[in-house]
């Protein structure tokens, strides 16, 4: 084949308008603790995150010989784009893909511009093990790899495992129902293990196991297809890709007309109530078994005595009688009266949590795979019918069972609100699409599901980076794109040639069809800046236009490859149906002009709304396609998909994966030298500009979403009116320069900022109030929270460009993200708009596309039928959901919870206050403390399974809580008078000594109604009871007890374009990031509100520990470090 060069020049190098440059890259664990620190030669223009990628998980860290490299590492990029692109030409030789040396020199520096302009760039397994053995003749035990001789056409087992790499991410494999031989239940998992080991991952329809009590031949009956998955679900959670690249990465399908579906579709939600149980069943047991051993001791005249007879000691008797209440095991209540004799005072329980590696998730299954049922045409038609639906046995095709149609599809439905699975696979759609159905149907999908396939075969993956071709005029530049496309099919196909496969029956399959996925990432960015509302019809038109283009060059340069190499082998006896499928392609790019044996919805090219040049473009991709293959047939069976782009979108400094909209406004820079740097969203200037925007006028949106990074001019909370309360010079110099990358004042004038003599001497704060966690230095300052508010926006933004100056109401749409933006935002993408861009891109795609459709945590089931309902008829083969919360393992963001009636027994709360303050009172009456006459406070507003509850505070001079006044809206007035009584109780107590953190102590964890979820808080999202409510707010204000919020800020900057330079130690030697140097924060323990204003999900990175997790496509990718929660390669 002819190659010709577009970016770079004969006898120059690749990288000639390129600066490499010393780049430093730190590792860290989950925990924030320094692992390793490597220095790698990298281009200047990549962010810190692509390096650390690079440096952290692709670069190569053992094996290289000294001549080479001292250390046996990897330690310059062009190391690594060298060696991928080298071997490919090394392989594209021995296939005879060129036509001669010019033209294989040109292709491999071709693709070393691309790969270090991030213009495109392969599957994770590409850059783990391509060219290891090519390039420094690194060489491994064979580990059971196959490959495929296209001269012989016959399978070999191969002795290197490096010589032929294991370069696909995505695997589909067939599962037979047998025990032990190959191809069986035991030897799906040895084959997965393989997979899993080299960073792939693998989809398996399990369909063909019988269902729990089917005969077995040897007599007795089966166990049902749960107990294996959850052997496989183990052996997945163990491994982890050599341990430096990602864990492992399933997908389980299951045929909706299985005997065990009902079973399989609650499989996850009993799971997630099962960790649910042993989270909760351990703080009570721990609670109430700590209270049974310690009501044991009683007090003998200052002697410590143990008193294990509940007939003789009342507090025990009633400790016993409220653990046996709360269903705690006699077993344990008689083993902690026997401690307690032995002369123990405490119970070590293990107390678990939601964390998602923790014990309790480790506990259950179902915790290392995405689930998904496949759906037939037949099933929809028996829904809509509101009919029966039957499950079949496996083995002699009997039906066991009818099911109501309806019921079925509502349990799904129910299951994916739960605990968001299983997802959705159409059948028959993914079917009508198929273009090897001579080879067997499409049985199942790769874990993103976005490789779509025969069984027992292999896909690799690459993605264009779409914002790369977007010129300074607006207009994308066709001829680089179709120029990039064409090359990187050659890429992917020459890679089939090379590489090796788990299985003898998946290197025969892969070597036979050859299905290549080629895709993009920034399609989200890309909208942005062009203008165009990502749910549009202009945008969605934009999108398939694009992807037209994509996949109809990519078969046209297929069959230019059939030319010269010949067509894939299982081409002659699938050629019908492939033809008809390409003939559908080209008739959804000409607008829907006609459509040959398709069963389900086509959404056409959208010819009134895609831009001209896009449309011509894209009608002659696929008439060159058409006509090409007439003639030569074609070399790949399919040529691409949409995957999420997870880690490879991080390396190419993408925006957004795959085919997902952006997820914030204003984003977060990691430096090459260290610290972060707040910035606005890339795509949001050029989008202002492409909407006409004066420069003065972009300025102003900017600067509002952003702030303005200074206290010059600020209102209320300015330079004069700290230089007149004292503050000097240095400390507002301090302030200005950490406003740069902060997203709250409050992060920034703290203690150490302003100094803490200065703080003690200027305004008598105490030494021991300015430690408190969480201490705030502006309101001790005298500024009101709604002047604080004011001056924050102003210096650093709303973190939104909703309500900027002079942004017209009617451009919102095109600022929308996945996820409001800032605290104030309110605008998304809606599910709907989702959809419907996957039913727009969906024709003009070989296979799937991965995407997850955000659902609020307010959604209902039936919020989610109706997304799965509207994908069908728009002809989207597959479709997941997360509905925000439905993971325990994720803080929740908003709770939809129906209010509480409330049955409360108020009538034993001021018993406790007075038991309370007389345990104290009792060693020694205290000095009665007066409250000055006039007095600040805070007032909250919160609403507790919906009563409305308002506490109000008086303070002392020194800003120590003196008083509390308590109202609840529209109680009896007997009750309002109790809660009067109570709080008068309180007030007395604290004035006469009695400390707030007893009552605090006494209060928190109590449990009566009304209790339930909170609102109009900003740091408690759940109560059990009024008094909870309430001493949990006067904990955390007044105490800074940052373990009874739910949700607290932290100063650090989560964004995370790289893990963080650390410098200061905390007093137990633990450094701190460089951002809470500065705040003088030194409690990084909860950053979920701050990860949520910058459109994260708020959990941390089970890998590195930052909350910068965002979607991506069926999956969640960390922003920091890289890593995936799957596939997401």
């Amino acid at each position: 084949m002819k190659i010709e060069r577009h970016f770079t020049k004969s006898r120059q190098t690749p990288y000639e308008d390129m600066t490499f440059s010393p780049r430093v890259s730190v590792s860290r664990n989950a925990k924030g603790e320094e692992t390793k620190r490597q220095t790698v030669l990298a281009p200047d223009s990549w962010s810190q995150v692509a390096v650390d990628i690079l440096a952290q998980k692709y670069m190569r860290r053992a094996g290289l010989p000294q001549n080479i490299s001292p250390t046996g590492s990897e330690t310059d990029a062009r190391q690594v784009f060298r060696r991928i692109a080298e071997c490919w030409v090394y392989w594209g030789k021995d296939g005879k893909y060129f036509d001669s040396d010019e033209d294989a020199t040109a292709f491999s520096e071709e693709i070393q511009y691309m790969l270090a302009h991030q213009i495109a760039a392969p599957n994770s397994p590409q850059w783990f093990n391509t060219g290891l053995h090519h390039a420094y003749g690194i060489a491994g035990p064979a580990q059971g790899l196959w490959r495929y001789n296209p001269t012989t056409h016959e399978t070999e087992q191969i002795a290197n495992s490096y010589e032929h790499p294991q370069a696909s991410a995505c695997y589909i494999q067939a599962i037979h129902d047998d025990l032990v031989n190959e191809g069986g239940i035991m030897d799906q998992w040895v084959r997965e293990a393989r997979l899993f080991k080299f960073g792939s991952g693998s989809g398996t329809n399990f369909s063909t196991l019988r269902a729990k009590n089917e005969s077995l031949s040897g007599g007795g009956t089966s166990s049902g297809l749960l107990s294996w998955l959850k052997i496989g679900d183990r052996a997945a959670g163990a491994i982890k890709s050599g341990g430096t690249t990602r864990r492992a990465a399933k997908m389980v399908v299951l045929d909706l007309d299985h005997p065990d579906i009902e079973e399989f579709i609650d499989w996850k939600v009993k799971e997630e109530h099962k960790v649910a149980a042993l989270v909760a069943g351990s703080h009570l047991c721990k609670k109430h078994l700590t209270a049974v051993l310690q009501a044991c001791w009683v007090n003998d005249d200052g002697r410590d005595l143990v008193q294990p007879n509940p007939q003789h000691n009342t507090k025990l008797n009633v400790a016993i009688r409220a653990a046996r209440a709360a269903n705690v095991p006699e077993t344990y209540l008689q083993r902690v009266l026997t401690l307690a004799k032995k002369g123990l005072k405490d119970y070590d329980f293990a107390v678990l949590s939601y964390a998602w590696e923790g014990e309790a998730y480790e506990t259950v299954s179902g915790q290392n795979a995405n689930n998904s049922v496949r759906i037939p045409k037949a099933f929809m038609d028996t829904l809509t019918a509101d009919g029966f639906w039957p499950l079949v046995n496996r083995t002699n095709k009997h039906v066991v069972k009818q099911v109501e149609a309806r019921a079925l599809w509502d349990r799904l439905c129910l299951a994916a609100w739960q605990c968001a699975d299983p997802g959705v696979q159409y059948s028959d759609i993914i079917n009508d699409w198929h273009t090897t159905p001579a080879h067997g149907p499409i049985n199942a999908s790769n874990p993103c599901s976005e490789y779509l396939s025969n069984d027992d075969t292999s896909c690799n993956l690459a993605s264009i980076n779409l914002v790369k071709f977007l010129q300074p005029d607006g207009a994308l530049n066709i001829e680089s794109y179709r120029h990039a496309i064409r090359l990187w099919t050659i890429a992917l196909d020459i890679t089939v040639h090379m590489a090796s496969y788990p299985s003898e029956k998946i290197a025969e399959r892969t070597g036979q069809l050859r299905q290549l996925g080629l895709g993009y990432a920034n399609l989200g960015a890309l909208l942005m800046r062009l203008g165009l509302p990502y749910d549009s019809v202009e945008g969605r038109a934009y999108a398939a236009g694009l992807t037209a283009i994509m996949t109809g060059h990519a078969y046209a340069t297929s069959a230019e490859m059939a030319k010269d190499l010949g067509p894939f082998e299982g081409y002659k006896v699938n050629e019908g149906m492939m033809r008809r499928v390409i003939m559908n392609h080209r008739s959804a790019a000409r607008g829907g002009t006609g459509f040959y044996d398709l069963t389900s919805p086509v959404q056409p090219l959208d010819r009134t709304r895609c831009p001209s040049s896009l449309m011509v473009w894209a009608e002659e991709a696929w008439d060159q396609a058409h006509e090409l293959g007439l003639t030569h047939g074609y070399r790949n069976a399919q040529v691409t998909v949409i995957a999420p782009t997870g880690t490879i979108g991080l390396v190419m400094d993408c925006d957004t994966t795959g085919v997902e909209p952006d997820f914030a406004h204003v984003k977060h820079k990691v430096l090459a030298g260290g610290g972060t740097m707040k910035l606005i969203n890339h795509s949001v200037p050029h989008a202002l500009r492409t909407l006409g925007y004066s420069e003065s006028d972009i300025i102003d949106i900017v600067t509002y979403a952003a702030g303005h990074d200074s206290l010059a001019h600020c209102p209320i909370i300015n330079i004069t009116r700290l230089r007149d309360l004292g503050v000097t010079d240095v400390a507002i110099e301090r302030i200005n320069q950490a406003l740069e990358r902060s997203l709250d004042l409050s992060m920034v004038i703290t203690p150490d900022t302003l100094g803490i003599e200065w703080c003690m001497d200027k305004f008598r704060m105490r030494k021991e109030e300015l430690s408190m966690k969480g201490f705030n230095v502006l309101r001790r300052l005298g500024f009101t929270k709604e002047e604080v508010e004011i001056a924050n926006t102003w210096a650093c933004g709303t973190l939104t460009v909703e309500g900027a100056p002079s942004l017209k109401p009617g451009h919102l749409r095109v600022f929308e993200c996945a996820v409001p933006a800032g605290n104030h935002g309110t605008r998304c993408v809606s599910p709907e708009g989702h959809v419907r861009m996957l039913g727009a891109i969906q024709p003009f795609v070989s296979g799937g596309i991965s995407k997850t459709i955000n659902m609020s945590a307010s959604s209902e089931p039936d919020d989610i039928a109706a997304v799965y309902r509207l994908a069908y008829e728009l002809g989207v083969k597959c479709i997941a959901v997360y509905r925000d919360g439905s993971k325990l393992s994720q803080p929740l963001n908003a709770i939809g919870a129906d209010a509480l009636q409330e049955t409360g027994d108020h009538h034993t709360i001021p018993a406790v206050a007075e038991a309370r303050a007389a345990k104290v009172l009792e060693q020694g009456r205290g000095t009665h403390r007066p409250l000055p006459n006039r007095r600040k406070g805070i007032t909250q507003k919160v609403v507790l399974g919906g009563h409305k509850v308002y506490l109000r505070t008086g303070e002392y001079e020194d800003g120590t809580l003196g008083e509390i006044f308590l109202d609840m809206h529209k109680e009896g007035a007997a009750f309002r008078s109790l809660m009067n009584c109570f709080a008068i109780a309180i007030s007395l107590g604290l004035q006469y000594g009695v400390p707030l953190e007893e009552f605090v102590n006494a209060y928190v964890f109590t449990r009566f109604e009304p209790n339930g979820p909170v609102s109009n808080h900003d740091n408690i999202k759940m109560a059990t009871s009024i008094m909870d409510l309430i001493f949990r707010d006067l904990g955390i204000n007044y105490l800074g007890r940052k373990e009874l919020a739910h949700v607290t800020v932290a100063a650090e900057d989560l964004r995370g374009d790289s893990v963080k330079p650390y410098a200061t130690q905390t007093g137990d030697g633990k450094h701190l990031p460089v951002a809470m140097q500065v705040s003088g924060i030194i409690d990084p323990s909860a950053h979920v509100a701050v990860a949520r204003k910058k459109g994260y999900e708020g959990e941390p990175c089970t890998t590195c520990g930052q909350f910068t997790l965002v979607r991506s496509g069926t999956c969640l990718r960390c922003d920091s470090c890289g890593s995936t929660s799957g596939g997401c390669n």
